[in-house]
Parts: structure tokens; sequence; C-alpha cells
């Protein structure tokens, strides 16, 4: 009995096998996602180029305490299926992350945003580039006003970015705060304190 599983096993495995090439020919092609699904129209300045998205992230994200932000804006940036990312520390000290959609990016963190006020600013990046796909590392800090003396929060967005022959969309910005462990490198700073 022992010697008739592994060449029972052995001719299931074979089957399964050849089977497979004809599953994939019977299933129905997957359409793949297409950015241009977007419902909200973006302005064609904000996804122009790396800076401009960039740049208008940093933009509709920042404003005074009482000040809605044009989340209609923020949604034109991103492709479907986007994510957005926050890392931090558990009080014991173990890592986490906690991937949001954009909707769940609007509804964790909008209303903080829109209640204390929040200014948030890139201090320099470095972008790598391969074809219509960007990976920038963008240093940013965050106050609460424009007037603070000095930020609150400071650390490094992690922005992947896709350029669809016509304008460029966010996919990903993944980002972690600095910490006395980790300070922001210096060739990120662009010789800003």
């Amino acid at each position: 009995m022992r010697r008739f599983l592994p060449t029972l096993s052995a001719a299931g495995l074979v089957g399964a096998l050849a089977a497979a090439p004809l599953r994939a020919q019977q299933a129905p092609p997957r359409p793949p996602v297409v950015a241009t699904d977007s419902l909200v129209p973006a302005v064609p300045a904000d996804v122009a180029s790396v800076d401009a998205i960039v740049a208008a992230v940093y933009d509709v994200i920042s404003g005074p305490a009482g000040q809605p932000r044009n989340w209609n804006r923020f949604r034109s940036l991103f492709t479907p299926g986007a994510r957005l990312i926050p890392t931090g520390r558990r009080s014991a000290g173990a890592g986490l992350i906690r991937p949001w959609t954009v909707e769940e990016y609007i509804a964790n963190a909008g209303a903080s945003l829109e209640r204390s006020g929040f200014f948030e600013r890139e201090l320099g990046r470095k972008a790598e580039r391969y074809g219509n796909i960007v990976h920038l590392m963008s240093a940013y800090d965050s106050r609460r006003t424009l007037a603070d003396a000095a930020p609150f929060a400071r650390g490094v967005n992690s922005f992947q970015l896709w350029f669809d022959g016509t304008r460029w969309w966010v996919v990903t910005v993944f980002w972690e705060a600095e910490g006395p462990g980790t300070p922001i490198p210096a060739d990120l700073l662009r010789g800003r304190p």
C-alpha cells in the first residue's frame, strides 16, 4: 500500500499539471486595471510631471485647521487600487503597517488633518526611473501651522509613480516617521536642518 500512494500522488500531480493549461485557456481573460477608470478627472497641471504630482499630493493634504481639503483633487491623483501605507511601532516596539485605500485614508486621516491643521512640505528627494515607473524617496516635515517654529514630525515618503503615456499617477505612498534610530539621511535633506 505504501508503494502505491506515491505513484498515485505522482499520477495526480501529472494530471493536474496537464489540465492547468486547459483551464487557463478556458478561463476568460481578466481585464487589466486601467488608470483612466478613475471617476475624478485630474487637473492637467497636477499630473503633467513627477514634480507636479508630488507637489499636488503635499498641497492637497496641507491646510489650516477648519479648512476642508479638496478630496476630489486627492482622488484624481491616484490609480484605482492605490494604497497609502503608514508605518509605526506598537508600544512594545514591534513594527506595524496599515495599508489604506484612498477612501480609507480620507476617512481615517482626513478629519484629523482638517481639525488640527496640517502642513507637510518636501525637504528633499532621490528618484529612480525605469521606463514609465518611478520610485521616489521624499523627505518631509509636518507642522500644524505655517508659523510653527519647528515641525512636530519628520520622515520619508516612498512614492511609487506610473506614467500611462498621457499623465502621471500615484500607485503607492509608503511612509515612516523619523525616530531616534532612523534619522533622515543627509542626502535627502538638500542641506536643510
